[in-house]
């Protein structure tokens, strides 16, 4: 086993609530940001007392998003997605200094009775204690351990995506791309009655990961052909060309890599059009429009929460580091690591 791995990671024990007095003090953090193109450092930051309907949250673990983080911290959003990009707690501008990040799984040490000693998420950056409106946690539902939780984001994200591409009953679905977000996809749609699911990716070791999530997997070359449904994950413009060759008559294309400042060419001049291809994009920022009118943002964060008690889920947690290693970690990722699924973060007790 590689360092700084671990097949499954024990629950630190929840830190007793704290008294009232952490709410009319202030406290110092550590918070990771990035500086510049494939540069990032910790810095020291005071929080202010707690104001009234405030938490304040002493982080347990974060997540690294592997695709959105790392084109961040290469320095690659484009000038005209940068208000989208922003994260909800996100301090800086793009390109830097920025602090930055969505996955965050705390404790809250102050704040309303009713949370105070819960875990619980935030889309929060990288940071040791913040502050944030109490309704921005989510509290874990029992049976899900905090380290386990760094992986709602993408759920939630993968929820999105299955809401959007609407597969039905029986159908053949191809998941091109075995980083979390794939795996993640085709761990739901193979839970659909009559669905095969198939992950199809150039690593031959992510087979036996995928077979435990309970899909198939083959190498692109030896992929199934003739797919109803066909979600693209890899974040390579490979990965794109491939599902369109896997798709059948008339079949959805789902895309849900975003690969920032980068051009993707793709080839629509072969069976494209004779097979009448529809090619879609899916995005978490708006929940899924057949659920829109009903569903809040809230609402898909607890369903995803809720899903994670399945401890088959720790698989795809494959490395974590102290975060204090963090900018290191980055440099790692954004420099073509292959082996990682989820980065997990762990902080100091």
């Amino acid at each position: 086993m590689a360092p700084g791995r671990k097949p499954c990671c024990p629950v630190r024990p929840t830190p007793p609530p704290t008294t009232l007095t952490a709410a009319t003090t202030t406290a110092t953090a550590q918070a990771c940001w990035i500086t510049g193109p494939l540069r990032a450092e910790i810095r020291a930051e005071t929080l202010p007392p707690l104001r009234e309907g405030e938490v304040r949250v002493r982080a347990l673990h974060s997540g690294v998003s592997r695709g959105t983080e790392t084109l961040v911290f290469r320095g690659e959003v484009p000038a005209s997605e940068a208000r989208r990009m922003r994260a909800p707690f996100q301090a800086g501008e793009f390109p830097a200094p920025v602090k930055y990040g969505y996955v965050n799984v705390g404790v809250v040490e102050a704040g309303p009775a009713h949370l105070r000693g819960r875990a619980v998420f935030c889309l929060h950056p990288h940071q040791t204690l913040y502050q944030v409106p109490a309704d921005a946690v989510a509290p874990l539902p029992e049976g899900v351990p905090p380290a386990r939780a760094v992986l709602a984001a993408n759920l939630e994200t993968a929820i999105n995506a299955l809401w959007d591409a609407a597969p039905r009953l029986g159908e053949r679905i191809s998941v091109v791309g075995s980083g979390t977000l794939g795996l993640l996809v085709a761990w739901l749609a193979a839970r659909l009655p009559g669905c095969e699911v198939q992950v199809v990716d150039t690593a031959p070791a992510r087979a036996e990961v995928a077979r435990a999530l309970g899909a198939g997997f083959a190498l692109p070359g030896a992929a199934r052909p003739e797919a109803d449904l066909v979600i693209h994950a890899s974040g390579q413009p490979d990965g794109l060309s491939t599902a369109l060759g896997l798709a059948g008559f008339e079949a959805t294309v789902l895309e849900l890599s975003w690969y920032g400042t980068r051009a993707v060419p793709l080839p629509l001049g072969q069976g494209f059009h004779a097979q009448r291809l529809t090619l879609r994009s899916s995005q978490v920022g708006q929940v899924a429009t057949a659920q829109r009118a009903r569903w809040t943002h809230a609402r898909r964060l607890g369903l995803a929460l809720s899903l994670l008690k399945d401890p088959v889920l720790d698989r795809l947690v494959t490395h974590h580091a102290r975060f204090d290693e963090l900018p290191q970690v980055l440099a790692r990722l954004a420099g073509g690591d292959s082996e990682t699924l989820c980065q997990r973060i762990d902080y100091p007790d």
